[in-house]
C-alpha cells in the first residue's frame, strides 16, 4: 500500500505591508462602542431633580409661556391673513374684479358677467352655446344657456371634437359646428384668454383626430406663435380669427367670413365676444332633439357621421399597456422621448 504523501502546509498570507513601524497600512481597526457610564446615568437623575424644585419649576414655567405666547401670536396672524384672504379674495366673485387701466384709472371688469346676461336676454332659451369648457358652467348657471361642454370633461373624445372645430379654418369648422351649435362665445383681450390656451385645444383635437395635425406633429407645433408671430395654421384657424378680428397682424386687418359666423356682441373692455353660426341646420338640431335617450342624453346627428369615422379611440393609459396593435401618435411620442 502506499502511503499517502503528506501535502506540504500552506504558507500563511503575508503580513500586510507596513508603513510606519508597528502599523499595518489598511482599514483602521473598529472602535468599540463606548459603554455608557454611571456619571451619564446620575447627570440624568440630577437634572430630573433640579426640575422637580422650585427654581426648576420657575424655569418650566418660563419656557411653557413664552411658547403659548408664540403660538398665540402666530395664531392671531394666521386667523387675519385667513379672514383676509376670504374677505378679499375668495369671497369676491371671480368674475367681477379691479383692474387698473394704462390711463391709471381703477374700474371694474364686468365683462363677463355681461356676456352671460347678454346670452340670456338677446337668445332664445333653447340657444346652444359652443365655446371651451372652461366656461361652460357659467354659461349654464348665469347665461341660462345650453353649453356644448363644461367642466365634467369626462368625455375626452367630445372635447377632441370642439378643440378640433376651433382651430380649424372657418370653412372646416363651420361644417362641424352649424350641426352643434347656434353661437361660438370666445375669450379674447389676453390674460388667459382662448389664445393662451390654444395649444392645448390643438393638442387635446389632435389625440383623437389626428388630422388636426398630422400624425407626424403629436404636440402640434406647427399651431402656435414663433418669433416670427402666429403660425400658418394659426392665423387660418377660426379660434385665432376670432379672438383678433380688427387687430392688425403683418400689416393686415385680421377678419373673420361673416357668410359663416356673425359678430353679434363684444363686451365693454373685448374680452368677451360671440358669433352667431349662420346657416344652421335644421334637420340636425331636429334630429338631436328627438333621438335623446330617457335620461336627456343626446348624440351626434347623422351629417357628422363622416368625420367621426376617422377619429381614433382615445385610450391613451391603454395604449401604454398594450402589447400589440396601433397606438396613438402622441403615445408613440412620450415612449420614444421618454416622456420629455
Amino acid at each position: 500500500n502506499k502511503v499517502a504523501e503528506a501535502k506540504p502546509a500552506e504558507p500563511e498570507p503575508e503580513a500586510k505591508q507596513t508603513g510606519k513601524k508597528g502599523k499595518a497600512k489598511g482599514k483602521p481597526a473598529p472602535t468599540p462602542p463606548k459603554k455608557k457610564s454611571a456619571k451619564d446615568g446620575n447627570d440624568i437623575k440630577e437634572a430630573l431633580k433640579f426640575f422637580k424644585t422650585k427654581e426648576g419649576r420657575n424655569i418650566r414655567a418660563g419656557v411653557g409661556a413664552v411658547v403659548l405666547l408664540g403660538t398665540w401670536s402666530f395664531w392671531g396672524s394666521f386667523q387675519r391673513h385667513s379672514w383676509e384672504l376670504a374677505e378679499y379674495s375668495l369671497s369676491h366673485p371671480s368674475i367681477m374684479y379691479k383692474v387698473r387701466l394704462k390711463t391709471g384709472e381703477q374700474v371694474i371688469l364686468d365683462d363677463y358677467r355681461e356676456a352671460y346676461y347678454w346670452l340670456s336676454s338677446n337668445t332664445r332659451p333653447s340657444a346652444r352655446i359652443v365655446a371651451w369648457w372652461d366656461y361652460g358652467y357659467q354659461i349654464t348657471g348665469i347665461g341660462n344657456r345650453t353649453s356644448i361642454a363644461d367642466g365634467n370633461t369626462w368625455n375626452h373624445e367630445h372635447i377632441a371634437l370642439l378643440g378640433k372645430a376651433l382651430v380649424s379654418p372657418q370653412p372646416k369648422a363651420h361644417d362641424i359646428l352649424r350641426h352643434i351649435g347656434d353661437y361660438v362665445l370666445v375669450w379674447a383681450g389676453g390674460g388667459g384668454d382662448d389664445m393662451a390656451k390654444s395649444p392645448h385645444l390643438a393638442r387635446i383635437g389632435n389625440s383623437v383626430y389626428p388630422d388636426t395635425c398630422g400624425e407626424e406633429d403629436p404636440t402640434c407645433s406647427k399651431f402656435g406663435f414663433d418669433h416670427f408671430g402666429p403660425t400658418p395654421m394659426m392665423q387660418r384657424s377660426l379660434l385665432y380669427r376670432m379672438c383678433k378680428e380688427g387687430q392688425k397682424e403683418g400689416g393686415k386687418e385680421v377678419t373673420v367670413n361673416p357668410k359663416y359666423f356673425k359678430l353679434s356682441f363684444v363686451s365693454k373692455f373685448g374680452k368677451v365676444r360671440i358669433y352667431e353660426i349662420q346657416n344652421v341646420s335644421k334637420e340636425s338640431r331636429t334630429w338631436v332633439r328627438e333621438n335623446r335617450d330617457p335620461s336627456g342624453r343626446g348624440y351626434y346627428p347623422p351629417a357628422l357621421k363622416e368625420l367621426l369615422s376617422t377619429k381614433q379611440d382615445f385610450a391613451q393609459v391603454e395604449d401604454f399597456n398594450r402589447k400589440g396593435g396601433k397606438k396613438n401618435a402622441y403615445t408613440r411620442y412620450v415612449e420614444e422621448s421618454g416622456g420629455r
